[in-house]
């Protein structure tokens, strides 16, 4: 396995709130976490931080993930854990109102791939040279696209395409979306909004297939590319690929 992750701030913000993780536990299992805060007073960072350290650190000390279906509850409670932390932490902080982040993650073992997903930051399987979105935003705009209201063109400008239904933070109790997925794939990519508002879906497969270029030098040239057409936001990137030389 190949694997490399990356983070930016970008050309706008004045700092990082996402945060980024791929670890692999005793059993050489692998997992994906992109976390994208929010919240004032710089608590974004800390509630993105706690969901990837707790979910990293964890899952690193564990011998085996196990079966699918412990995988699934593994990811249910801590879940569960981290969203009581961060609201815990809110309580304690009174500058940090609005504090909260999404969570994107992907588990990998020779049996499985499930992705768990809570916000806008997204989950895709790369497949015979084909870039699949496995998670749905959860956004007004997500909902919208999702029940064929508007198209993907009209999602990608929308004014409310940022305005979160959900994410870990936000109120006591919060369901993270799972997906089981073949293992057949050659690779897996996460990332924060910050560069799926800026570059095409279409553009980052292309970037992801070039088998010139290494997986540092992908995220790399993704992360320059958002960045210039505005880097509005922080940008984010997590890849795992099964190409031995990629």
């Amino acid at each position: 396995m190949i694997t490399h992750y990356q983070t930016d701030t970008g050309k706008v913000r004045s700092h990082n709130e996402d945060s980024v993780t791929i670890v692999k536990n005793l059993n050489n299992e692998y997992l994906l976490v992109v976390a994208d805060g929010m919240g004032g007073h710089k608590a974004g960072e800390v509630a993105s931080s706690k969901a990837v350290t707790i979910m990293g650190s964890r899952f690193a000390k564990l011998s085996s993930i196990g079966k699918k279906e412990e995988a699934i509850l593994w990811l249910r409670e801590i879940v569960d854990e981290i969203n009581l932390d961060i609201l815990k932490y809110a309580e304690e902080n009174i500058d940090s109102k609005g504090l909260g982040t999404t969570c994107v993650c992907a588990i990998l073992t020779p049996e499985y791939l499930i992705f768990g997903n809570i916000g806008d930051s997204s989950g895709f399987v790369m497949k015979q040279g084909k870039l699949t979105k496995v998670t749905n935003d959860h956004t007004i705009v997500g909902l919208l696209l999702k029940n064929g209201d508007i198209s993907e063109e009209e999602a990608r400008n929308h004014p409310q395409k940022n305005v979160l239904m959900k994410a870990l933070g936000s109120q006591e109790k919060v369901t993270m979306d799972m997906f089981d997925v073949e293992t057949d794939i050659d690779s897996i990519f996460l990332c924060t909004d910050g560069l799926t508002n800026m570059v095409s879906k279409d553009q980052i497969e292309k970037i992801l297939n070039d088998e010139m270029l290494s997986a540092e030098e992908k995220a790399s040239k993704l992360i320059l590319k958002a960045n210039v057409r505005g880097g509005t936001d922080n940008i984010t990137v997590a890849y795992l690929s099964r190409k031995e030389g990629i």
